[in-house]
């Protein structure tokens, strides 16, 4: 888990790094011209050392390539971190504004709470729970998401039970007008060996805190404590982990071939981009 500004740095050295130790162009010469005006002049060339890699440093820097993120993962977050290079940063707010959903992986452990609703945070609380079931989880997942699918339709102004709510959610994946309004569209547990357990979400317009948080209101709904301990994105929309490199890879040949993958991706799901997806308006009666 790092830090994204640490992850831009590192990137960003390790691409210059690499460019550097290839072969780069020599300084340009010096010409002068000597001599009387009134004979032949002559044209002699000097070493310049203005143009010199230790006087004005090397041949590529950090601030001579343009770095932009889709998504910015968060400190107490891993997983996939979309990014463009240069030319590739054109794309990063055409992703963006497709607003592609993100899936996740929740970790948390029972029993316990922190001021952070985080494993780092300073533990506040503990409690029993022994008493809590893998059948009690999956309960509470189902009445959350259903709870939120009700919430995107009332959103719309639609019943959720009418005609007109069947033919929104046949155009499409409904997205609310309101990008800080956070949407669950999926939650279910794949794993609980008490006291840690295991969420696996599907969402949009959430951010780290609201993760955290999401994990808390589960254990008092389960009538004990929940910390959460782990964050991880493995999907962002077109992109999953496979995808991902991982740290040791972040070098110059391994991110060019990894350009052409996503290259590759976008250019297959090129119309996913560019159509329109229907979004909730908020009613204001």
């Amino acid at each position: 888990m790092q830090h994204y500004i640490c992850v831009r740095s590192t990137i960003l050295q390790r691409l210059c790094t690499d460019l550097n130790e290839m072969k780069v162009r020599p300084p340009d010469p010096y010409i002068s011209i000597e001599g009387e005006t009134t004979t032949k002049m002559r044209v002699i060339t000097h070493p310049n050392y203005a143009d010199d890699p230790l006087v004005v440093g090397p041949r590529y820097q950090e601030k001579d390539i343009k770095f932009a993120a889709v998504n910015r993962v968060e400190i107490d977050t891993c997983g996939v971190l979309i990014f463009g290079i240069n030319k590739g940063t054109k794309f990063t707010n055409q992703i963006r504004e497709s607003r592609p959903t993100r899936c996740y992986r929740l970790k948390g452990i029972l029993g316990q709470a922190t001021n952070t609703h985080f494993k780092t945070g300073k533990i506040v609380e503990k409690s029993t729970y022994k008493h809590v079931k893998r059948s009690y989880i999956d309960k509470i997942c189902a009445s959350m998401q259903s709870s939120h699918q009700k919430k995107m339709f009332e959103l719309c102004g639609v019943d959720l039970q009418s005609q007109a709510a069947y033919e929104l959610a046949a155009k499409g994946l409904v997205r609310p007008a309101n990008t800080q309004i956070p949407i669950l569209y999926e939650i279910k547990c794949i794993d609980f060996q008490p006291p840690e357990f295991m969420l696996e979400i599907v969402c949009i317009n959430e951010d780290e805190q609201y993760l955290k948080t999401l994990i808390h209101e589960l254990g008092l709904e389960l009538h004990t404590t929940a910390t959460c301990t782990l964050i991880q994105c493995f999907k962002y929309g077109l992109f999953d982990l496979q995808h991902a490199l991982l740290s040791k890879q972040w070098d110059l040949e391994s991110i060019l071939n990894n350009i052409q993958v996503c290259r590759e991706i976008l250019r297959n799901n090129k119309y996913l981009l560019e159509q329109t997806s229907p979004t909730l308006v908020e009613n204001n009666q």
